[in-house]
């Protein structure tokens, strides 16, 4: 397959190791650009328009930044029990909470992105992925908490990690989504902007 027309350079604006691994693994080219941008949203907002007003919102922070060239990729997943939003949780306390209340329930899990081209352009949608857990013991929720120590993660925990293993008895939708990425639907707004595997 051709590489990437030299005429686009893809940009990350993300400090998620799974989602540098799913770009890679796509197997395109992009450099990482991080700064702090606050992750506040208007209350009014739900589910979905919660994360794509929060990847737009990352990408907005760097617009002045980039060259004609570029294209901006940025992202935010976010995980919803009923209407409430399940943001990374500020400590471990936070996490055994959010594990607690979503044991033995399904959830929906949302990411948000945000497609910038240093011209202007801009796309924003997101994809949603539903996932059932079964019942888990409180040892279950204290092993998963001291041992991945899952602080960086909506939701207080990472598909990929033991939870997942031991927990998640199904799926409705992309797994990739609930890593971070829904690759299916990034890779078809590159390509279309004409970004090809290396």
């Amino acid at each position: 397959m051709p590489s990437t027309p030299p005429s686009l350079r893809l940009v990350l604006a993300s400090n998620s190791p799974r989602r540098r691994q799913l770009l890679t693994d796509l197997g395109l080219s992009y450099e990482i650009r991080l700064r702090e941008v606050a992750e506040d949203y208007p209350a009014h907002l739900r589910r979905a328009e919660v994360a794509e007003y929060l990847a737009a919102h990352k990408a907005e922070a760097y617009r002045a930044d980039l060259a004609p060239d570029e294209v901006l990729l940025t992202a935010d997943t976010i995980v919803c029990l009923d209407d409430d939003v399940l943001n990374k949780p500020a400590d471990e306390a936070e996490a055994r909470a959010m594990l607690t209340r979503l044991q033995g329930r399904a959830h929906e899990v949302y990411t948000g992105v945000c497609l910038l081209g240093g011209d202007g352009q801009r796309t924003v949608f997101s994809d949603q992925t539903r996932v059932h857990f079964r019942p888990l013991s409180a040892a279950e929720i204290e092993f998963y908490v001291r041992t991945y120590q899952p602080l960086d993660k909506a939701g207080a925990y990472g598909a990929q990690d033991w939870i997942g293993m031991v927990a998640v008895t199904k799926l409705e939708g992309s797994y990739f989504n609930v890593m971070g990425l829904p690759v299916h639907r990034v890779w078809a707004e590159l390509t279309r902007l004409g970004f090809r595997s290396e």
